[in-house]
């Protein structure tokens, strides 16, 4: 694994290129953590393009003719007349793409079944932009072993619920004719984003079937649009997902172990959407390539996914203060050993208590969502929810933070302890940083429940007895 950064800098010309898969930093990332890949996805009002690419990614020979390596067999839309240097942009892009589709490394050969499989990945700019990579993999009609394939829908827009139904409709043409996937595509490349609890529809012509009308709702709620709690929840307790998320909030190195691709994908991503209203601002891979193992040796903190067939690559590994996730189990490997210490104890069985009120059959993944998150983000109320109060403006609007008298408003000394520490980390700097620039709070989710909280503390404030 030595030889990682020389491998991949030689392979994606990451050095002098702008694009490349969120590994391009790992090389340099002691020296410049801030440009590791982010959690963070866009936050878009709507209007926006659906997605930038669809690309079908299959597995072919080598030129040894010793084993396959995935390559993109087919690109919509085809760009043309580019210049120079964002052609050379894009073919960076779409070389990286390939690996992060097909992550298995060695085990690549002609199958006869292979479990299908919904999973994403996110690739990173220098500048902190990002493009998320949508993944359908599964294997071709047919009989007797066949390679599998995957439809990679490359987008800017995080949420993966409505782009897991695209791939259904992508899937669902491509049975029939690789042609009218086209029109199909080309007719969402028209559509406008949609905003936050609205819906567009798109006319669709299949043979045999008649025209189609596909309806593409976005979640009212956006800040959990690309997250789906169920998988977490199968996998861990909510002891242990408490625990998870402690050692996120003090941005430890966390690695997740799983057999499918859709498993690890959904539990990073639900655990990277604990942390809102912050965003983690460290190397963030959901599923990590064969190639790239060496990811889990970084000194700074990750939160990464490794398929379990590499589970002894990774115990073989130099690590320090990992928390070491079995998802197939539902065990810890690997600890620091004070995961249950980290938060205030009060706040802990608050947390526990509103996740164990339970949770319908009946109820959608939207609600799934809300009663999952809502407690993790009124931690983060009950702890850091007055920051606004300590931000003093100066003439010209810059804002300065007061962290002294921040965090000794706090009463509770277990909150106070805890606060102490929850400052100095990345994710909350990265969010003062953005309070400081911003005269006014932004109108989110955050911001709603932090008035509640405060018109809550208001009326159950005791009324003043009078003195005669």
């Amino acid at each position: 694994m030595d030889g990682l950064g020389r491998r991949l800098r030689a392979s994606l010309r990451l050095k002098r290129g702008r694009w490349g898969p969120p590994q391009e930093n790992l090389g340099e990332v002691v020296k410049e953590p801030e440009r590791a890949l982010e959690h963070c996805l866009p936050n878009l009002a709507g209007g926006q393009h659906f997605f930038e690419y669809l690309l079908v990614v299959s597995l072919k020979r080598k030129h040894s003719g010793e084993d396959y390596e995935p390559r993109i067999i087919y690109q919509f839309p085809k760009r043309e007349n580019l210049l120079r240097g964002q052609q050379e942009e894009e073919e960076r892009l779409l070389g990286a793409i390939p690996l992060f589709c097909f992550p298995d490394g060695n085990e690549r050969a002609p199958l006869t079944e292979c479990p299908r499989e919904t999973f994403s990945f996110v690739l990173t700019n220098v500048d902190g932009s990002r493009k998320i990579g949508y993944c359908r993999r599964l294997l071709p009609d047919g009989h007797g072993p066949r390679l599998p394939r995957v439809y990679c829908i490359i987008s800017c827009i995080g949420c993966f619920g409505l782009f897991s139904k695209i791939l259904d409709e992508v899937e669902k043409r491509h049975q029939i004719s690789m042609a009218i996937i086209y029109p199909f595509m080309q007719g969402l490349r028209e559509a406008a984003f949609p905003a936050p609890g609205k819906t567009v529809t798109l006319k669709s012509f299949i043979p045999d079937s008649g025209t189609e009308f596909i309806s593409l709702t976005r979640p009212l709620d956006s800040h959990l649009e690309h997250v789906d709690f169920r998988s977490l929840m199968r996998c861990l307790s909510f002891e242990q997902i408490l625990q998870i998320f402690a050692s996120a909030v003090l941005e430890r190195r966390i690695i997740f172990l799983a057999e499918g691709l859709s498993t690890l994908s959904q539990c990073i991503h639900a655990t990277a959407a604990l942390l809102y209203p912050f965003s983690w601002a460290h190397t963030y891979i959901p599923v990590v390539p064969e190639s790239l193992l060496g990811t889990v040796c970084c000194p700074t903190p990750f939160m990464v996914g490794v398929q379990m067939r590499f589970r002894q690559e990774v115990l073989d590994s130099p690590m320090e203060e990992v928390l070491l996730v079995n998802l197939c189990e539902g065990t810890f490997l690997m600890s620091v050993g004070d995961e249950k210490d980290i938060l205030p104890p009060k706040l802990q069985d608050d947390i526990l208590e509103s996740l164990s009120q339970g949770i319908k059959e009946s109820q959608t993944s939207e609600q799934i969502n809300e009663h999952v998150s809502r407690p993790f983000v009124q931690f983060f109320v009950k702890t850091v929810g007055h920051y606004a109060s300590y931000i003093k403006r100066e003439v010209n609007g810059q804002g300065r933070f007061q962290e002294r008298a921040f965090y000794k408003a706090l009463t509770s000394k277990a909150n106070r302890r805890f606060v102490k520490k929850f400052v100095k980390t990345q994710l909350f700097s990265l969010f003062i940083q953005e309070a400081e620039k911003s005269k006014n709070p932004p109108a989110d989710y955050f911001q709603k429940k932090i008035r509640e909280y405060e018109e809550q503390k208001k009326q159950k404030k005791p009324k003043e007895k009078t003195v005669k």
